[in-house]
């Protein structure tokens, strides 16, 4: 065939292919704007498909995008590949007008500091262990000094992929910090060396019966099999409080099916509530049976929403015969689970009025002291953090910025299976694309700049270490016309927010030997020794 008439024969198929859609978007009726527009109408459906990606590279401004603007995602994606972090030309914010803009204030003297090459430079593994022992307080056998206020949040393997779960246990191994399975079951994919937080959600995968009931005894060969350092108990998270889950038959594979321990094949039906316990009171019971046959730490993580629970916790926490070991409170902006907008967007308390209300509680019961409490939501920023621990934090969760660290890109696919950098999916083809060594690397490295920023701004405050920073350390300002302490905008007393005296020197001295000697982690006291140095 000559050059002519493969021409010519290209255009009429062209053409007669352009005139077959043009008849076919003239006869439907499903969209109004192809009958009107025939052809060149899939225009504005193309240009909808890749909105989000024409706003996030040309239409917004730096500091405009949520959830993460360009600026918080550009030093997550720094940290994770190990490359400067730092900004020049000083800020994007908007902070003549911003409301509720919060300022860290710097001390020009001060005697109580970490040396300025522990945060600098030759330090980028920088040390921050927990200011409590978890679990020393309720005398658990395998109570435990975290060796890092910085930890991955619970993302479930089936909601992330397999080649996700084994990057972020990786980087948390060889960051040594924690990693939280996610309510999705303990897969081998946690099995990477990382310390693992092992979270039972409502239908209590892994550990159930064949009718779905909490099952101990597979609950303690689990904990047995694995690195599990402690229990966290899901009530609610942030994207969707007080709602149960559904798995779709399609997606439950049989690897999906061993893990969690359900039929292969068949809908999954997770319930809102939990059956294993009803109120606080039988709750607390059930917490105490988990503790004393595991011998682990046990915790909550919940939303917030109505107090009643958390004063009826507090009342019942007083006598010290029964507690939760930590308490972790998941914001309202938390995002890692797909949900339905309203709850995304309206309901639950967003983490700090949430938190201040929680610390609050148990700070007028005098159980502060107790409890090691963990924030999540929006945290994996040193600003945002920083003023979770004047609140009272002790540790954070990190999740979303977990996931920008090993590649996700704020597509916000994750709720269609389609995440095209193969983290929040099944697809095996683009899953495939993620490789595990390296991005375990790359969370290691967020999770270590991250630590080592933290204790630049403690080290500009004149405190050791960012969990003694105070509420009065933070000012938050109202555009140019008015600025609070964040004790005031808290309502927070004297005190509150901070560690006991005898954790407050203890953290001391710990962080006077890691700055001697940058010693490894494992070097930490841990088990009975913390309990005993508690």
């Amino acid at each position: 065939m000559s050059a002519k008439k493969s021409l010519l024969w290209s255009a009429s198929a062209g053409l007669a292919g352009i005139t077959g859609l043009a008849a076919h978007d003239v006869l439907q009726k499903k969209h109004s704007l192809l009958r009107a527009f025939p052809v060149v109408g899939h225009g504005r459906y193309f240009v909808e498909t890749i909105g989000p990606e024409l706003r996030q590279y040309i239409v917004a401004s730096n500091d405009e995008e949520r959830p993460f603007s360009r600026d918080q995602r550009s030093y997550i994606y720094s940290a994770a590949k190990g490359v400067n972090t730092y900004f020049g030309f000083g800020t994007d914010n908007d902070i003549e007008h911003l409301e509720g803009y919060p300022v860290i204030k710097h001390r020009t003297f001060t005697g109580d500091a970490p040396d300025t090459a522990a945060a600098h430079g030759s330090h980028d593994d920088a040390t921050l262990p927990c200011a409590k022992v978890l679990g020393a307080a309720r005398g658990r056998r395998k109570a435990f000094r975290p060796h890092s206020i910085v930890n991955v949040s619970a993302m479930s393997y089936g909601s992330l992929s397999a080649q996700a779960i084994r990057a972020l246990n990786g980087g948390a191994a060889a960051a040594g910090c924690l990693h939280n399975t996610g309510e999705g079951g303990l897969s081998d994919h946690h099995r990477q060396g990382g310390d693992l937080i092992l979270q039972i959600g409502t239908a209590y995968f892994g550990c159930r019966d064949s009718d779905g009931r909490f099952d101990l005894d597979k609950l303690v060969a689990l904990t047995e099999s694995a690195p599990v350092r402690a229990i966290e108990v899901k009530l609610s998270q942030g994207a969707k409080p007080g709602l149960g889950g559904v798995l779709p038959a399609a997606k439950v594979t049989p690897e999906i099916a061993r893990i969690r321990g359900i039929p292969e094949g068949e809908d999954c039906i997770s319930p809102s509530r939990h059956t294993a316990f009803h109120d606080v009171d039988s709750m607390l019971d059930w917490v105490e049976l988990v503790a004393d046959a595991t011998g682990l730490p046990v915790g909550i993580k919940s939303a917030v929403g109505d107090m009643t629970f958390w004063e009826h916790l507090a009342e019942q926490m007083t006598g010290g015969d029964r507690g939760v070991d930590f308490v972790t409170v998941d914001g309202g902006e938390g995002g890692t689970g797909a949900a339905p907008l309203v709850f995304s967007d309206s309901v639950s308390m967003p983490f700090r009025a949430g938190f201040t209300r929680v610390y609050s509680v148990f700070a007028r019961a005098g159980l502060t002291d107790r409890i090691v409490f963990v924030g999540s939501g929006k945290l994996g920023l040193p600003d945002n953090a920083m003023v979770a621990f004047a609140l009272g934090a002790d540790m954070l969760n990190v999740a979303r910025e977990a996931m920008l660290a090993i590649g996700c890109l704020q597509t916000q696919k994750c709720h269609t299976g389609h995440c095209p950098t193969g983290v929040a999916t099944q697809n095996r083809w683009l899953a495939r694309s993620l490789d595990p060594e390296l991005k375990a690397g790359r969370t290691a490295s967020y999770i270590s700049t991250l630590r080592r920023d933290l204790l630049k701004v403690a080290e500009a405050t004149g405190v050791l270490h960012p969990a003694l920073i105070d509420c009065d350390d933070i000012e938050i300002f109202f555009g140019q016309s008015s600025s609070r302490s964040l004790r005031d905008v808290a309502g927070y007393e004297a005190g509150w927010g901070q560690p006991s005296r005898a954790d407050r020197d203890e953290l001391a001295r710990i962080m006077a030997e890691l700055g001697d000697e940058s010693p490894a982690p494992a070097q930490i006291p841990t088990g009975e020794d913390a309990q005993q140095e508690a």
